[in-house]
């Protein structure tokens, strides 16, 4: 099943603290507030104990394609712990090496490649955020949309739960229907 997740304040409080603008007047950036939320997904997320190779291991987040990032995503993340776990940024140049994440960031630029992508790591524990408009139907998790120049994105818990995810009631309680 399919959600578009509605951000309400208390939320995106929730999913976006830690991000401040580097001035009074600046806004964060598009991809400064996706950075937080990639960081915060890790918050409302359980993994299987096998998706972990020791209980120290930390988290990784990686990008697959072209960097929109900058150094947003590693910026959001230094000095943070979940649980007991650190959390690193890595690339995954392929469908190989992104199976070894906890949390792919799958960007634009590979919007060709997503179906063979995703098939790549079917089955595995890999909660997969991506950007464009058949993220969803191609089996991703988390899809990122701007709507009214705001963040929000979609949740597909069937394919949380074939990637053996548990996402949050606190996240999926605030989720509606989207179409796939």
């Amino acid at each position: 099943m399919a959600f578009r997740v509605i951000v309400t304040l208390g939320l995106a409080g929730l999913l976006t603290q830690g991000i401040a603008p580097a001035g009074e007047d600046d806004a964060p950036s598009e991809y400064q507030i996706k950075a937080a939320f990639l960081f915060n997904f890790a918050k409302f997320v359980e993994w299987p104990a096998a998706a972990f190779k020791s209980p120290e291991e930390p988290i990784g987040i990686c990008m697959l394609g072209q960097n929109p990032f900058g150094s947003a995503l590693t910026d959001a993340v230094r000095g943070k712990v979940v649980g007991n776990r650190t959390l690193v940024v890595r690339e995954a140049p392929n469908a190989q090496q992104a199976g070894k994440c906890h949390i792919l960031f799958v960007a634009a630029s590979e919007r060709k490649r997503l179906r063979s992508v995703m098939e790549g790591i079917q089955g595995l524990s890999v909660l997969t955020v991506g950007e464009t408009d058949n993220f969803i139907a191609n089996g991703g998790v988390i899809n990122f949309r701007l709507e009214n120049a705001r963040v929000r994105f979609e949740i597909d818990a069937g394919a949380a739960e074939r990637s053996k995810l548990r996402i949050s009631s606190k996240l999926l309680s605030l989720a509606q229907p989207a179409k796939k």
